[in-house]
């Protein structure tokens, strides 16, 4: 019995521990991501200053009411100002543990917009969400997953993703994973008026 009882307690130290190196591996690698951003130089900055696709821009979404507008029409909405793309969905826990840097985000940058891409299941709990969450800013939704047309046209292999466009709507960064990034942040201090 002794022998079975330390058998047991070996696997289940062995399975924490993997569990928990798995964990630090995650940790470690959104911490290198973030740390390959952060030392982007300023002729880096904007080597993404390239329109969105074909594809891109012309994608439907719905939105709130249950309207559909094209990517190119909800970007042209917001000419003349940067904007932050945040695409997201209610099951991403990763999304909401950002929402409260990318608050912290809207009230250092009030002139900027905020659009939200949502990748959600059903529109009910894409709805809820942004109502539990407090989200501000203009909310669409898309009947995609990840891999769809879409998050294809955008290389999309993460969420939250956030996509910075400039004024002009081009875009200025393409691809920032949490929304205290530091690129994000010297991004949008550049495209202050």
């Amino acid at each position: 019995m002794k022998r079975l009882f330390l058998t047991y307690t070996a696997v289940a130290f062995i399975a924490v521990s993997c569990n928990k190196k798995a964990e630090m591996k995650v940790s470690e690698q959104t911490e290198v991501s973030k740390d390959t951003l952060n030392a982007a130089s300023d002729e880096t900055l904007y080597a993404n200053n390239k329109p969105f696709s074909e594809i891109t821009l012309n994608k439907e979404f719905e939105d709130v009411n249950g309207n559909n507008i094209t990517f190119r029409d909800l970007i042209g909405k917001h000419k003349g100002k940067p904007i932050v793309i945040d695409v997201w969905a209610s099951w991403c826990p990763d999304c909401i543990k950002g929402f409260p840097e990318l608050k912290e985000l809207q009230k250092k940058y009030p002139e900027t917009a905020y659009v939200f891409l949502s990748l959600d299941r059903s529109k009910d709990k894409w709805i809820a969400a942004i109502e539990k969450y407090d989200l501000k800013g203009e909310h669409y939704y898309l009947d995609e997953t990840m891999k769809g047309e879409f998050g294809t046209s955008i290389t999309l292999d993460w969420i939250p993703r956030y996509i910075i466009a400039d004024p002009q709507g081009n875009i200025a960064l393409e691809k920032a994973i949490v929304a205290d990034d530091a690129l994000l942040i010297q991004t949008l201090d550049k495209l202050q008026p």
